[in-house]
């Protein structure tokens, strides 16, 4: 390759001969990646000096989407379709594939993301999406998805090495896949060579999490958080593990104060899609824990969950909706959303099947003081929860509410059964 062709991190050519929008590139990807504050900037830092720069164009797409600001990252992934036409067919391919998820079209975006990484396995910006359990593999409502991904990862493994952002992501997907001896090192590795990545720091909460390390995990989050900005993608959603950790170990006081200061509507800057199912499961949780019910803040959720979820299509919303509508006692909102559920479902538009119907369902039986019946509901859908997305440890929400229904209905045995279960 000549020399005056200029390379991403990741060894791959770039249609640019400004070595500034190459390196601001790279520092956006890098920012994106990381879940660092800043990536719009260095995308537009890269346009500044080079406006034809498709991946620049369409990493600003990106980074706009994974804030939920739709229309503007849509808006840009148009642009960058117009660019890519002067561009190589490695990255006419590249943005094809990011802009397909934004574009609302995950079951194609995934499909393309895995044609293009057949032919450039290190194009880190393309398989990112497809990474966590958000992604396109994690919001796939296949009930093998967890295993898929980490078998997916698994083959790009040789074509990574050690890079910091790669291992983190196989280590999640170990760690969400039950390998929790594979995600340790990993990720220790990871935040090792990266120690700012919030994705990484993250990921090791998850990996405390499921080791049963509670206060190894509260303490490492609230060390690490101290030089994080409340700008950062992730600060709303560490801040919920803080709670959760903060709640686990009885430190009431502490956990309301992470859901207060980071985490709910008015406390929290971050996307809509965590804001509420966080401030939903926080409330749910504090509640099984044996707290009051506080019904303002239950209402301040209610509200702010319409305006930016006002119809069903997000599973993981769905069931998190179920209870947002129980706690405010709102029966009949709790029966449109079944009925559209019902209806996405029998008009083939519901990836991750009927457990979702199931779970909220059984969510609002439980809000109901219908015991029996939420233990009904919650048991038959258990095997099936991993369909809606999200992490382990925000489905054991559905054991943890199982759990409360045996024991309000009388059933200690079953109770103990399934606690003997997850801690096995």
């Amino acid at each position: 390759m000549p020399a005056s062709v200029l390379e991403d991190r990741y060894g791959l050519a770039v249609s640019t001969a400004s070595a500034p929008a190459r390196d601001a590139y790279a520092a956006g990807a890098d920012a994106l990646l990381a879940a660092t504050p800043g990536p719009e900037g260095h995308f537009a830092r890269s346009l500044e000096a080079d406006p034809g720069f498709a991946l620049a164009r369409i990493g600003l797409a990106r980074a706009r989407f994974v804030r939920q600001e739709v229309a503007p990252a849509r808006e840009a992934a148009a642009e960058a379709r117009r660019l890519a036409g002067r561009a190589s067919p490695r990255e006419q391919s590249h943005v094809n594939a990011l802009a397909l998820g934004i574009e609302g079209k995950p079951v194609e975006a995934l499909a393309a993301t895995r044609e293009h990484l057949a032919a450039h396995p290190r194009d880190a910006m393309v398989l990112a999406p497809a990474t966590g359990v958000f992604g396109l593999v994690g919001f796939s409502g296949r009930p093998g998805r967890e295993p898929e991904l980490h078998a997916f990862l698994k083959s790009l493994a040789p074509h990574y090495g050690a890079d910091w952002w790669f291992e983190s992501m196989l280590a999640f997907a170990a760690c969400e896949d039950g390998r929790l001896q594979e995600a340790r090192p990993l990720i220790e590795r990871s935040m090792a060579a990266n120690p700012a990545s919030a994705h990484g720091a993250h990921i090791r909460a998850h990996v405390l999490y499921e080791a049963g390390e509670k206060r190894e995990g509260l303490d490492y989050l609230e060390r690490w958080m101290r030089s994080y900005s409340r700008e950062g993608l992730m600060h709303c959603h560490l801040s919920w593990h803080v709670a959760l950790f903060a709640l686990a170990l009885g430190g009431l006081e502490r956990a309301w104060e992470a859901y207060r200061a980071a985490v709910h509507p008015g406390g929290s800057w971050g996307p809509p899609l965590n804001v509420v199912t966080d401030s939903a499961s926080f409330l749910w949780r504090a509640e099984l824990a044996g707290e009051t019910r506080r019904g303002g803040l239950w209402r301040q959720l209610r509200d702010y969950a319409r305006r930016y979820f006002p119809k069903s299509g997000i599973a993981f919303v769905d069931v998190h909706a179920a209870l947002w509508l129980a706690a405010n006692g709102d029966a009949s909102g709790l029966e449109r959303l079944c009925a559209e559920l019902r209806e996405r479902a029998a008009a083939g538009r519901q990836p991750a099947g009927g457990v979702v119907l199931t779970l909220a369902e059984g969510f609002g039986a439980f809000g109901e003081g219908r015991w029996e019946r939420a233990a009904e509901l919650l048991s038959g859908a258990l095997e099936e929860t991993v369909r809606v997305g999200g992490s382990r440890a925000q489905r054991d929400l559905v054991s943890k509410t199982l759990v409360a229904a045996y024991i309000k209905s009388g059933r200690a045995a079953e109770a103990q059964a399934l606690l003997a279960r997850r801690a096995a």
